[in-house]
């Protein structure tokens, strides 16, 4: 499909760079593959979620309801940035029996799904559009070469975004709002720019992430004080009689079905999720990745009771998805050994960081992890409904209570 361009857009000059009279445009493609050659350019060598082989995949196997959009920025010739473009529909009429008013969801992102979903009841349907990936958590949404500082990427970016939603209302594709998701604090620069734009700053459950300074699991178990080595044996204890496999290709397409209902199972548990993952995401996955992409799985009696998925990333070892039996979780602790096993394999591939993402924080903090703050930013395209957002988002932020655990002697 080709690609449309927008108008250059000439961005004021800076005192942060020493290029002045930057020119930059930037082109909107529909598929990764119309946007590949452009977009290999410029996307991150550190980021294999920003990378053509993995949104190819994201692409052809989307999660109920989404599309995508590519912007790719250039200063004259050259690829500069990209930008990850998610557009998540909603259907009024879709479900909203099921959706309780009254009811708070647990997850962020649940709640806001919700929240838009009946919003457009009275209305035929629309889109939000997200600048970022809601399968991930972490800056996995834009990235600009150094040569473009902070000021003039958030610049183009929200120049961009607004003409993609002005090119999709020519097409008849209604985009109230827009959603830039997960801005690290490195980059707060960038996000009150966005600020400045109309956009809502807000910060909602943190990705937690677990630093791996250890050369062993032994040397990790050590590192616990001596109630959290005793809480990780305990756990481990529970897993007699339970058989854990790595599985393959075949494997994962033989026990799809029951993989995507524990998926379910424990998806749903967040309320009205914001993604409904795709049944061959996963095995997508493992065909293209190989190694990069494990899937382990935990069989009692025969039977797969849990599966938890990861990917390699570079130096860091991302926690994907995963599900579980909820009826055997508490005799078995599957979940807390899930992340003790996947604490083992983060150390097992010298990985020098697990990124757990967001939800069930108080756990993640026991093996570890620690919780790393990240922004968003949410504008209503109309600027009456524009001013209520604060007023939405600070209703739709779930309240989390946990408390940190310390599970090191040095902590």
């Amino acid at each position: 499909m080709t690609n449309t361009a927008t108008p250059s857009v000439t961005l004021p000059d800076s005192t942060q760079d020493s290029l002045l009279n930057l020119s930059l445009r930037y082109s909107l493609f529909r598929s990764i593959d119309a946007a590949e050659k452009d977009w290999d350019q410029a996307a991150p060598e550190h980021d294999l979620f920003l990378q053509s082989a993995y949104l190819r995949i994201l692409e052809t196997n989307p999660p109920l309801g989404m599309r995508f959009g590519y912007l790719v920025f250039y200063l004259q010739d050259e690829p500069v940035g990209i930008a990850l473009c998610q557009i998540k529909y909603f259907k009024g009429d879709d479900n909203i029996a099921d959706l309780d008013v009254s009811r708070k969801d647990p997850c962020f992102f649940g709640g806001l799904a919700m929240w838009f979903k009946k919003w457009v009841a009275g209305k035929a349907a629309a889109d939000i559009l997200i600048c970022g990936n809601m399968l991930l958590t972490g800056e996995h949404g834009y990235y600009f070469k150094p040569i473009i500082n902070q000021h003039q990427a958030a610049e183009i970016l929200e120049n961009a975004l607004d003409e993609v939603v002005t090119i999709m209302g020519k097409e008849g594709v209604k985009m109230p709002v827009i959603l830039v998701k997960d801005i690290a604090p490195e980059h707060h620069q960038q996000g009150r720019f966005l600020g400045d734009k109309g956009y809502t700053e807000f910060e909602i459950q943190p990705n937690m992430v677990l630093d791996l300074p250890f050369g062993s699991v032994d040397d990790y178990l050590n590192a616990m004080s001596t109630k959290y080595r005793t809480r990780a044996k305990r756990a481990f204890k529970k897993l007699d009689g339970v058989e854990k496999r790595s599985l393959s290709y075949s494997e994962i397409l033989a026990e799809l079905p029951v993989i995507y209902r524990l998926y379910k199972d424990i998806a749903n548990t967040a309320g009205f999720n914001m993604v409904d993952l795709n049944e061959h995401y996963l095995a997508a996955l493992k065909k293209d990745f190989g190694d990069y992409f494990q899937m382990d799985a935990y069989y009692l009696d025969g039977k797969l009771i849990a599966f938890y998925t990861t990917i390699q990333n570079h130096e860091e070892l991302e926690a994907h998805f995963l599900g579980y039996e909820k009826s055997l979780n508490h005799d078995y602790q599957l979940y807390l050994n899930i992340l003790y096993d996947i604490v083992a394999k983060g150390i097992g591939t010298h990985s020098k960081q697990i990124v757990f993402a967001r939800t069930a924080l108080e756990i993640k903090s026991s093996v570890g992890a620690v919780a790393h703050d990240l922004y968003c930013y949410l504008r209503h395209q109309n600027s009456v409904a524009n001013r209520f957002v604060p007023t939405i988002l600070d209703y739709l932020k779930p309240v989390e209570e946990w408390l940190p655990r310390h599970p090191f002697k040095h902590d």
